[in-house]
Order: structure tokens, then C-alpha cells, then sequence
């Protein structure tokens, strides 16, 4: 049985990986903080008495639940209301705050230089769309596969699919990103 440090330990550990694969999955990262957190609350309320080694499968299980659950509810919405925002034009005044995302590199013994930095920043962004233009199935096999860093069986389990479905998605995923990275130029 988990003890309650285990248990917070355990959700300590998997917080910003399952944040990172809420917000690819949703492409909106306050409805994965949500995702994340009704995941965790979840597991806390419902197999926090799990043994230790079982909280990993089953928080990803949930946390894949949870996603789908969150893809019904905004179908349901959107057929049922319209969003007004949607129709408000875009202000000049956005969040964004360049001083905010701005980070010095005074002490840093291996500072990198400002278009290395541009680069390898114009690198990641495309492989996140990249990974974002996936259909569903293949973009959750590959992140927990590569992102999460599970087996295929783990991953089989998590999906509720067997693990030749997860090889064939995986396969799948990593070919359409070969090929539309290389496509724009970026090899390995």
C-alpha cells in the first residue's frame, strides 16, 4: 500500500510530463492544468492505497480517460453553444511580455549564441507542431512511448489497445515526423 508520501511523491514526479502530453493532446494549457490536476485528484481519491508500482499504469490510464472525457465535454459544448470570444477581434495587449520570457545567461560557463539559441528554439517548435498534426491515437503512443518513456506493454495497457496497435502507431507516428521534418529541411 502507498503511503501518503509515496503517493505525493509519485505525483510530484509525473506533473510535468503529464502536463506536456495534456497540452499536446489539448492544444490549450489551462484546460491541461484542469486534466492534469482532476487526473491527480483521481487517483489520490480512488487507488491511493494501490501499491506503489501500480500508481504509474493506472495514473496514465486515468489521465487518458480524463482527456477523452474532456474531448466529449467540449464536443457536447461546442454543438450545443457558441463562444463568444470567439468572435471578439485580438487585442494589441496580449499576455505576451517579452521581458518576462527573456532569461540571461550571465553565469553560464557555455553560453550560446543568439542565433544558435534562435534555431535551436525554431527547431523545437516545429517538431512540437510536428507532434501536434498527428492523428490522436499515434501522437498519445508516441509521447508516452518517447515522451514517457514506457514500454510498449505499459503503453498497450495505458491505451486500452494491444501492444501491435501500439508498434503500429508508434511506427506510424515516427515516419510522418521523418518525413515532414526532413521535408522542411531538419535532419537528424
Amino acid at each position: 500500500m502507498a503511503t501518503e508520501r509515496e503517493l505525493s511523491d509519485f505525483l510530484k514526479s509525473v506533473e510535468k510530463r503529464a502536463f506536456k502530453r495534456s497540452v499536446y493532446h489539448v492544444r490549450d494549457e489551462e484546460a491541461a492544468l484542469d486534466i492534469v490536476q482532476e487526473s491527480m485528484m483521481k487517483l489520490a481519491q480512488h487507488y491511493g492505497d494501490k501499491p506503489p508500482a501500480e500508481l504509474p499504469m493506472l495514473f496514465q490510464r486515468i489521465l487518458s480517460n480524463c482527456t477523452l472525457d474532456w474531448f466529449r465535454r467540449q464536443k457536447t459544448r461546442n454543438a450545443l453553444f457558441s463562444n463568444m470570444s470567439d468572435f471578439e477581434s485580438a487585442s494589441d495587449d496580449g499576455d505576451f511580455d517579452l521581458l518576462e520570457t527573456y532569461t540571461a545567461l550571465e553565469n553560464s560557463q557555455q553560453a550560446e549564441s543568439a542565433e544558435d539559441s534562435t534555431r535551436r528554439a525554431q527547431v523545437l517548435r516545429e517538431i512540437e507542431v510536428e507532434i501536434q498534426g498527428l492523428p490522436p491515437r499515434q501522437r498519445e503512443a508516441f509521447l508516452m512511448r518517447y515522451w514517457e518513456d514506457m514500454d510498449v506493454a505499459e503503453t498497450a495497457a495505458a491505451m486500452g489497445c494491444s501492444e501491435g496497435s501500439v508498434k503500429t502507431h508508434c511506427s506510424r507516428a515516427v515516419q510522418a515526423l521523418s518525413k515532414a521534418l526532413k521535408a522542411k529541411g531538419l535532419q537528424p
